[in-house]
């Protein structure tokens, strides 16, 4: 290996950065889309809806076992290769999942999609960008390609739900697989310089020692928790509470003349419009995290998303107060993830800072999990998603709060 050479240019659009945004919007648009087949699969085999549930909550908790994973294998063998593996076993995952037909092989099979999440993922790519981007384009480059999975997101849902239209969904699991395997034409200009020379002469045991014995590295850790929370919560369980708890789409109105006349299609519509409000929120966030302090930007975001959360479940539910909700979780929704990765490779560094984000990304999927599987637990339970969205309000708040005392400050420079 080789220390990083200085960029011949200060350019903030790099072939790196293009490659990366075009995986992360692949990947995500699958990903974002798992929600619209909830009720289809769910009808066809007569299952509880608890069962899907577990199904998409075991993908994000491989997602999130496979982060540090797929993190190490790239800050070790080579970045590329962390992310054709990574497409295999998503499009591996999705074939064998169209032709499962008892909850046990979904939620088996849905190991394979997480790590494959993880390969095309977040952990991975964030890393090479981050490496690839100079000092003063690092976060907003960061901000660009969280962007990108977003714009992925606003496509994703919306597709699956016109795809079921004319076929099944095992035929539509078969195309997203090959959509996947089209990632990997972007690969070729997939190369980030490595390190500085300082942190190539660091091993990754000595430095990963380092930040879990950092307790800043601990809040960071607890505080990404309630964002894959409620993430993961409303991509998979939002849908189907807004086709089933949302008042009727009034004929005159501006949605209905639109065409969206359904609960079903605005649950779907909703998804998609919170991944083009965030396309701005993450952008915007990338702006600020140059330019203040982001642990506080963090507190900031995580006490707006409690405030919104809190209000739109306490309110009646209707069509405008979707659209509402929608646009405004969205301008917070990703806004976490180039704000927490620049926070991780400022106080840590960029040399393993696949395998450091991937481990704070554990935590993330971690509440992804309890997210999914308690959503569908508790609905099936109670009847209603009204307790388990309280939950999620209470970890927002959590995570407000435990970010106050982060230490923004590089751990190399508390050592001199």
């Amino acid at each position: 290996m080789t220390a990083r050479p200085a960029p011949a240019l200060n350019r903030l659009l790099t072939p790196v950065l293009i490659s990366g945004c075009i995986v992360l919007m692949v990947g995500f648009a699958i990903r974002a889309s798992f929600g619209v087949f909830q009720i289809p699969i769910a009808t066809e085999f007569g299952w509880p809806r608890a069962e899907f549930s577990l199904a998409i909550a075991i993908q994000n908790l491989a997602w999130g076992i496979g982060q540090p994973i797929f993190g190490a294998i790239a800050d070790r063998f080579g970045d590329r290769k962390a992310i054709v593996l990574g497409v295999i076993c998503y499009a591996a995952g999705l074939v064998l999942s169209s032709f499962a037909v008892t909850p046990g092989a979904h939620q088996l099979l849905e190991i394979l999609v997480g790590f494959g999440i993880a390969g095309m993922g977040f952990g991975v790519i964030l890393a090479v960008v981050g490496r690839a981007a100079s000092d003063e384009n690092r976060s907003m480059s960061l901000g660009i390609a969280t962007a990108a999975g977003s714009l992925g997101q606003v496509f994703g849902a919306p597709a699956a739900e016109w795809l079921l239209g004319f076929y099944s969904w095992q035929d539509v699991f078969l195309i997203f697989a090959a959509v996947v395997c089209l990632a990997l034409l972007a690969l070729p200009t997939m190369r980030a310089p490595v390190a500085s020379r300082a942190e190539l002469e660091e091993s990754m045991a000595t430095i990963l020692g380092r930040a879990i014995r950092d307790p800043s590295y601990g809040l960071i850790f607890v505080g990404f928790f309630s964002c894959g929370y409620q993430l993961a919560f409303i991509t998979a369980h939002f849908p189907a509470l807004v086709t089933e708890m949302c008042g009727p789409i009034a004929p005159g109105t501006t949605l209905y003349a639109l065409g969206i006349t359904t609960t079903s299609t605005l649950g779907a519509l909703s998804i998609s419009l919170i991944g083009l409000a965030n396309i701005a929120g993450t952008l915007y966030a990338g702006w600020l995290g140059k330019r203040f302090s982001r642990k506080y930007l963090l507190a900031g975001i995580y006490l707006g998303r409690t405030v919104i959360a809190a209000l739109f479940i306490a309110l009646p539910i209707t069509p405008l107060s979707v659209v509402l909700f929608s646009v405004g979780m969205g301008g917070l929704w990703l806004a976490t993830v180039p704000l927490t990765s620049g926070l991780v490779a400022h106080i840590y560094g960029l040399r393993y800072m696949g395998t450091l984000y991937g481990l704070v990304f554990f935590s993330h999927q971690l509440g992804s999990f309890l997210g999914v599987w308690l959503g569908g637990t508790l609905y099936d339970s109670t009847g209603s998603y009204v307790a388990v969205w309280w939950v999620g309000v209470g970890v927002g708040l959590l995570s407000a709060i435990v970010h106050l005392p982060i230490r923004e400050t590089p751990l190399r420079l508390r050592a001199a």
